[in-house]
């Protein structure tokens, strides 16, 4: 039988996320948010080659409470 499956909730993501989880948790393409990411868009901070985002930060963000979404870190 398949469907969704009842009693346990999914995980909470977590406190630092990464491009492929931060997708998952906004619902959208990767690509999507390395524009985003790479325009200032979203609140995020490159680490070396990778991109990192704070939960917290992408809440406030969400909610329009995060001011603006400058990403800190090393260039593109």
């Amino acid at each position: 039988m398949s469907g969704p499956r009842q009693g346990n909730p999914p995980p909470p993501p977590p406190e630092v996320m990464t491009i492929d989880e931060l997708a998952v948790y906004l619902q959208v393409s990767k690509s999507s948010l390395y524009k985003l990411a790479q325009d200032g868009k979203v609140p995020g901070q490159k680490v070396g080659r990778h991109w990192r985002f704070h939960r917290e930060a992408i809440d406030q963000w969400l909610t329009g409470k995060g001011g603006d979404a400058k990403p800190t870190g090393g260039a593109a």
